[in-house]
């Protein structure tokens, strides 16, 4: 099974510096093609604070991790509805990672899942309108807001688009498919001393002086 590492959150960072300095080509990435199902997630943290959610964007089918990771890397950053587009003057303040997700299972209902271990995806048909909708969050979302079950299953409810008032009567409605992760994450810092280390030189990205 394939592992996210490190190179592939340099190929994001590449990805992203090639795009704020208006360059069609990236270092060819240093880890190996496959098909996965991945996500690419930025954070950005300010005076030490703790991250933010910058962008988030994947894709639960499976496809080319390469151009995956390509193409996700700059929909995360860029076209991510609940943000700004990321600035190049916000690349210093950026963290990456990437998620590779594995081991897709029906669950037997919405509570059959573990925090901190699986990502769920809900589907379910608005009671109020009988729209089908549909949501996820990665294995590492319900721990780190510190949400018990029912308050993650609740807040991915609403982030599928329901607006109704939320009942056991309408959580018993979902069908829930739980899936863990593999991840790796990485500041811009260390992508700087990174390609430092490997190529002989700093990431140069228009706007932004050297570290």
């Amino acid at each position: 099974m394939v592992s996210a590492n490190k190179e592939m959150v340099v190929f994001c960072f590449d990805t992203l510096v090639a795009h704020f300095n208006g360059e069609e080509d990236t270092p060819h990435p240093a880890f190996d093609e496959g098909e996965h199902p991945l996500f690419v997630t930025w954070k950005k943290a300010m005076n030490g604070g703790e991250p933010r959610l910058r962008g988030c964007i994947g894709t639960l089918e499976a496809r080319c991790i390469i151009s995956g990771f390509k193409d996700y890397a700059i929909i995360s950053a860029l076209r991510d509805r609940r943000f700004p587009p990321i600035q190049a003057k916000e690349l210093p303040f950026l963290q990456c990672t990437v998620s590779l997700l594995t081991n897709y299972e029906t669950a037997a209902n919405y509570l059959d899942w573990e925090v901190g271990k699986h990502g769920m995806i809900i589907e379910f048909t608005d009671p109020d309108n009988n729209i089908k909708r549909s949501a996820t969050y990665l294995p590492e979302v319900a721990a780190q807001e510190g949400w018990t079950k029912i308050e993650a299953i609740d807040s991915l409810m609403k982030k599928a688009g329901y607006n109704g008032t939320i009942t056991e009567s309408v959580r018993k409605r979902i069908h829930l498919t739980r899936y863990q992760s593999s991840l790796y994450t990485m500041h811009y810092g260390d992508y700087v001393n990174h390609v430092k280390k490997a190529r002989g030189d700093a990431p140069s990205v228009v706007g932004i002086k050297s570290h």
